[in-house]
């Protein structure tokens, strides 16, 4: 093994491969600043092109440009509200209200250094681990996604802003918003309005667009505010972040750890893992009360988690032929252009060509770290942008990656339908994190249910699926501490509070 990943980094280093992989980290990066124009939607689109070129250097511009567009959607989410992907939806949380601070060049190194981290070790693992994370991804069934997505759900509180009430509510949009379409069991329209259209359901992204977009649009131009944000370059603010960011290991680490767990579940993907490891974030966090307010430790979170995702989500995919996320099912097609079928004999057969990609991967990372330190300079200028024409702009960039993702003009619709019920919302203080979440995990979690009690109604006792799985076990109980973690803590700040006035009485 130590020869083939001596070979792999040898052949990745070459001068062509290097720019080749240089070319798709930056496109990458724009495909991913851009709404609408996703990482599945740039790989897909470079995949043709990469016909002519030998296998090897084909994966590695396609794994390229999927590292750069999963760090690009940062950048539109710290600097204008608005994910650029489904993935930076938690970067949102405390990215913006950093940019507000007038910290937008602290947000975006400290997002790219934790894409970085994170995606080194989502590649680790690939590269090390492959074999038994496969084997952990077979063992979850309708279930075990299930209760993933319960446990997901229990993040709504975290979320939720100065009501827990009111971010249940944006909760349960999210939910209903996700049962239009057709029924899994009965096959009947729910929903639908009579409309054809919506039969196949509402797309994630632009219902996402449209929660975040428009609302950012109409609030900037009610504020009658020049720019978005007052912004002043800052001396010896690159280095200082990137110590900053170093010095969060445990953040880090269990954030890159959690990516990669939830990274390789096929159907999971970086916007699972970035809500699921900000919430741990917060959960262990000293200052729990600063998140969404522009804590760093929230941002660093996200990002590190939905980067790990990239390199997971390729572990099913290069070991069983299984993709863990809707890239991985494009660079499944990749691969097979080129001859090459996933699967066990991939790694006896074409080994030379395996190893290549996966230390590419690694490369690609830092090259990212070079590119988005050059790009920073370049992107934090558009805060310099008045909002007079900041504002039609996102428009357009809106309406164009609604329409994009299936040039379909109902996308649009949608996409203004959540922007203007978003924007209303938003006036009563409930926020879309929580509504985007319920959307995503809805669908996760009613699939899982009618799927697992279908099975269960072919054994002697209808949802015992449900209890008898060790990892399903394991997320029941997960679920249960993060909906009593909350009250705990509570009762004991408050005990503290108490305890501190009767000192200050005495």
């Amino acid at each position: 093994m130590a020869s083939e990943i001596i070979y792999g980094l040898l052949q990745s280093l070459t001068f062509q491969n290097l720019l080749i992989m240089s070319v798709c980290v930056a496109v990458g990066i724009i495909v991913g600043t851009l709404p609408g124009l996703s990482a599945t939607m740039g790989v897909a689109l470079l995949v043709p092109i990469t016909f002519g070129m030998n296998p090897a250097t084909g994966l590695l511009a396609l794994g390229a440009l999927y590292i750069g567009a999963m760090f690009g959607g940062a950048n539109s989410a710290i600097l204008l509200n608005t994910p650029g992907t489904p993935a930076a939806v938690a970067t949102t949380f405390d990215g913006y209200p950093l940019n507000l601070k007038g910290q937008a060049d602290r947000a975006l190194i400290a997002a790219l250094v934790a894409s970085v981290v994170g995606g080194i070790v989502g590649t680790l693992a690939l590269l090390f681990l492959s074999a038994p994370l496969a084997n952990f991804a077979l063992g979850f069934g309708p279930s075990e996604y299930f209760w993933l997505a319960i446990f997901g759900l229990t993040i709504i509180g975290g979320l939720a802003g100065k009501s827990i009430i009111k971010g249940l509510i944006g909760g349960c949009f999210g939910l209903l918003i996700a049962l239009i379409g057709m029924d899994p069991v009965t096959g009947y329209p729910r929903f639908t309005f009579g409309s054809v259209s919506l039969i196949e359901g509402i797309t994630l992204l632009p219902a996402m667009i449209g929660f975040f977009s428009i609302p950012q649009v109409i609030t900037m131009l009610e504020q009658k505010e020049k720019y978005i944000a007052n912004y002043k370059e800052r001396k010896g603010i690159y280095k200082k972040t990137i110590i900053e960011t170093l010095k969060k290991p445990v953040v880090l680490l269990r954030s890159s750890i959690i990516g990669t767990i939830i990274g390789i579940l096929p159907g999971a993907g970086g916007n699972v893992a970035g809500f699921v490891a900000y919430n741990e974030s917060k959960r262990f966090s000293k200052t729990p009360n600063e998140f969404g307010k522009g804590h760093i430790d929230g941002l660093i979170t996200s990002e590190s988690a939905n980067s790990s995702t990239v390199g997971a989500s390729l572990v099913p995919l290069l070991t069983l032929g299984i993709p863990g996320s809707p890239v991985a099912a494009v660079l499944m097609g990749g691969l097979l252009i080129h001859g090459l079928t996933p699967g066990s004999k991939l790694f006896i057969e074409s080994s030379d060509i395996v190893y290549t990609f996966m230390m590419g991967l690694l490369v690609s990372n830092l090259l990212l770290l070079i590119i988005g330190l050059i790009g920073t300079r370049l992107i934090v200028k558009t805060l310099k942008i008045p909002v007079h024409y900041l504002a039609p702009i996102i428009a357009v960039l809106a309406v164009i990656g609604a329409y994009s993702i299936r040039n379909s003009l109902l996308d649009v619709i949608v996409m203004m339908a959540c922007g203007v019920l978003g924007y209303f919302l938003l006036k009563v203080d409930i926020l879309p994190g929580p509504i985007v979440l319920g959307l995503v995990l809805g669908v996760i979690a009613e699939n899982g249910f009618v799927q697992a009690s279908l099975i269960s109604q072919t054994g002697t006792s209808m949802f015992t699926m449900f209890f008898t799985s060790t990892i399903s076990i394991i997320l029941m109980i997960l679920t249960a501490l993060s909906l009593l973690t909350p009250l705990f803590v509570a009762q004991i700040e408050k005990r503290t509070f108490n305890q501190n006035n009767n000192t200050d009485n005495k």
